[in-house]
């Protein structure tokens, strides 16, 4: 009998811990720590591709407010979108849908981040880097997350705050955009089209259920994703290019990259392009794929040659 009562208190100590570290991973999944990393990783190559005077602690300010930033992007999204990640398979068992979380904690603590992250940037980096940050999270929440239930056009407005994360960078470095942050806001901006008209393709079924205006789902065939898809590889190509032009780089280490990259980017475009059909499946796997490999590569590229050649 006197071991009756113990048994729960161990349960419940033992329980404690468990359920605090499945609580702190929820919290993590509202922020899309893939997708975030993504924002955090290129506004870092904007300040580095700038070639500012290495202030640690503006770099500093740059890394933890762009990163609680685009966690409160993904918070936040979540939030608005919560009703409609209940109807779509592959996001069903996120935190909103699943119920681990209440919309309003993913409230609170998105919009905690969206203030500490900008406020951060605003006062540790400039005025200018902070706007943007501001920019960003208004144009990625207000107007990018309503249009994907209003029109197809909402893959080429959404890639403007996907752009934005590099001149935040760049503005943290220089206080003002030159034009080299210009070009690698293109690059980002052409980059993103192929790489989610892949996604649209592959997911076409659930945003359909969900309700979401896709190019993929306006027309089921894929041509006009495929496309978007080659005029934006296309246009990626030249742009990229631009920073050995105007002389920002040289052809040794970024040209050789960006005209590899650009070419096999362009090539997995024009076979997504020329199939029908399921068969479209894999040609789009492998442009996804394409596009996963060829941001580290042209931005590493990017970067070490302002640094190491420039």
């Amino acid at each position: 009998m006197s071991s009756s009562p113990s048994t729960p208190g161990l349960n419940q100590v033992d329980a404690t811990p468990w359920s605090e570290r499945l609580a702190l991973r929820e919290y993590w999944e509202l922020t899309k720590p893939r997708l975030s990393l993504l924002s955090v990783i290129t506004a870092l190559v904007g300040y580095m591709a700038a070639d500012p005077q290495r202030s640690a602690g503006i770099f500093l300010s740059l890394l933890v407010g762009t990163s609680l930033s685009a966690g409160a992007a993904g918070a936040l999204n979540q939030w608005l979108e919560r009703e409609v990640d209940r109807r779509m398979a592959r996001t069903q068992s996120r935190p909103l849908p699943s119920g681990a979380v209440s919309p309003q904690a993913a409230l609170i603590f998105g919009l905690s981040l969206g203030i500490a992250g900008s406020t951060l940037v605003w006062l540790g980096a400039n005025p200018l880097a902070g706007a943007l940050t501001v920019a960003t999270l208004i144009s990625y929440l207000l107007v990018y997350t309503p249009l994907k239930r209003m029109t197809s056009w909402n893959t080429l407005i959404g890639a403007v705050p996907g752009a934005l994360p590099p001149l935040i960078g760049w503005a943290a470095a220089n206080g003002q955009i030159d034009p080299l942050g210009w070009i690698l806001f293109g690059i980002l901006f052409c980059w993103q089209i192929p790489h989610f008209m892949a996604i649209a393709w592959l997911y076409r079924d659930d945003y359909a259920q969900g309700g979401f205006v896709m190019s993929t789902v306006n027309d089921p065939s894929g041509q006009s994703a495929a496309r978007q898809s080659i005029l934006h590889s296309l246009l990626l190509l030249g742009i990229s290019l631009l920073p050995v032009f105007l002389g920002y780089t040289s052809w040794f280490l970024f040209g050789a990259a960006a005209l590899i990259c650009g070419m096999y980017y362009c090539w997995t475009a024009l076979g997504f392009w020329r199939v029908k059909g399921q068969d479209r499946t894999s040609a789009s796997r492998k442009m996804f794929l394409a596009s996963i490999a060829y941001l580290p590569l042209l931005l590493g590229a990017l970067v070490l040659d302002r640094w190491l050649i420039g």
